[in-house]
């Protein structure tokens, strides 16, 4: 049975517009209820107060924010990384490594992906040597031997794609070559710097395997390749080489920027883009509920359009399913009218298709009024009671 929502006849009720996220009905503010991340069917509601406007959220659905760089402490291991959200198909950590790994990792339960927020470095693996910065992607394929060099601290975002691999997402009508050309994708290569590393003296390997780590030893490292063919290596890919796909007349879904995709969940790219020049389309990230979909980005530095000015470069937001969400209230001023050209920014967006858990956190980590800071929303309700909108005041 084909589970897709099927009712396919579009229906019309009461005060709307003819194109979604512009034009908006004056006074209203637009939600999309959609399924199947932004592919699926969807309603675009119009409401007559913000739909962030409440008072009081609680359980799982309370959106939390995080600020890991705060409490992140060096660790010699990317093993030891501070984890902050998991399921069964994706485990998302944070690591500062800040000397060269004395030792060698595998991961047999999935795929890494390392996103380099800060710093830079050399990494060494199975396929060669390959060189990072900040900005760079690296995809790890399951069972790659690896360590690092950095050239000084260095921050990792680690994505590990548990139970299916990465690979490029369907580029549909926009084609191979955008967002990005594949040919932008860089391997490790067999030079110099690789074969000096070769040689004798005890190397051990640690191996994760069903969250436990084994370690296998030896007395020569064993990154010792001559040679390798085959379509299966690490590949690395800086946010710089992601162009932005933007419209000047409508806001366009985040979907549009997907980089890397698994079977439960897709990484996007938030990058600059270019603001909506027409004066009747909405500026920011429209209201919406994604109810298939648990959200979690990551903001890599410049500062996001709807995300108000208490965020800075290092945290992190998730938003579970089943919870509207949408610009930060200090933003709304800027919903048809925003001061900038270009919103300079970069971003790295999860969506995974089963619920995240969020994991035992340090002290500091978590930002605790983060669900209450879209209170303000309540002063663009007009029929919020009067009490309320007095307490807002004091």
């Amino acid at each position: 049975m084909n589970p897709t929502w099927n009712f396919a006849s579009p229906h019309v009720e009461g005060q709307v517009t003819r194109q979604a996220h512009t034009n908006l009905p004056e006074g209203s503010f637009e939600r999309e209820i959609g399924r199947e991340g932004f592919f699926g069917a969807a309603t675009h509601m119009y409401h007559r107060n913000p739909p962030t406007a409440w008072t009081e959220i609680s359980g799982p659905i309370r959106p939390r924010a995080l600020n890991p760089i705060a409490v992140l402490a060096p660790t010699a291991t990317p093993w030891d990384a501070l984890e902050m959200l998991h399921n069964d198909q994706v485990r998302i950590r944070m690591w500062r490594v800040s000397e060269a790994m004395n030792h060698l990792v595998r991961n047999a339960d999935g795929d890494d992906l390392l996103f380099i927020h800060q710093g830079g470095g050399d990494l060494y693996c199975d396929y060669g040597h390959l060189k990072f910065e900040k900005g760079d992607y690296l995809v790890l394929p399951r069972g790659t031997m690896w360590r690092i060099e950095p050239s000084e601290p260095t921050d990792i975002l680690m994505i590990e794609s548990t139970r299916s691999s990465y690979r490029l997402p369907d580029r549909g009508m926009i084609g191979r070559h955008a967002p990005f050309d594949p040919g932008v994708l860089d391997r490790p290569v067999l030079d110099d710097a690789f074969l000096k590393q070769q040689g004798s003296g005890k190397w051990t390997v640690k191996v994760k395997r069903g969250g436990r780590i084994g370690e296998i030893t030896y007395p020569y490292n064993p990154l010792d390749a001559i040679g390798w063919k085959g379509d299966l290596y690490v590949v690395r890919l800086n946010v710089r080489d992601i162009r932005s796909i933007t419209s000047h007349q409508v806001h366009l879904p985040p979907s549009i920027r997907c980089t890397f995709a698994s079977d439960r969940f897709v990484v996007c790219t938030i990058v600059p883009r270019l603001v909506e020049i027409d004066p009747h389309a909405i500026k920011l990230p429209f209201y919406h509920n994604n109810d298939d979909y648990d959200e979690f980005i990551f903001y890599h530095s410049g500062r996001m359009s709807s995300r108000g000015t208490a965020f800075k470069a290092g945290m992190l937001t998730f938003h579970p399913s089943g919870f509207t969400h949408g610009p930060a209230p200090e933003t709304l001023q800027h919903m048809y009218n925003h001061p900038a050209k270009i919103i300079e920014s970069y971003s790295v967006m999860v969506d995974t298709l089963d619920p995240l858990e969020v994991s035992p956190l340090p002290a500091g980590c978590e930002w605790e009024g983060y669900a209450e800071s879209w209170r303000d929303s309540i002063k663009l309700a007009p029929d919020a009671d009067i009490a309320t909108l007095a307490g807002l005041e004091k």
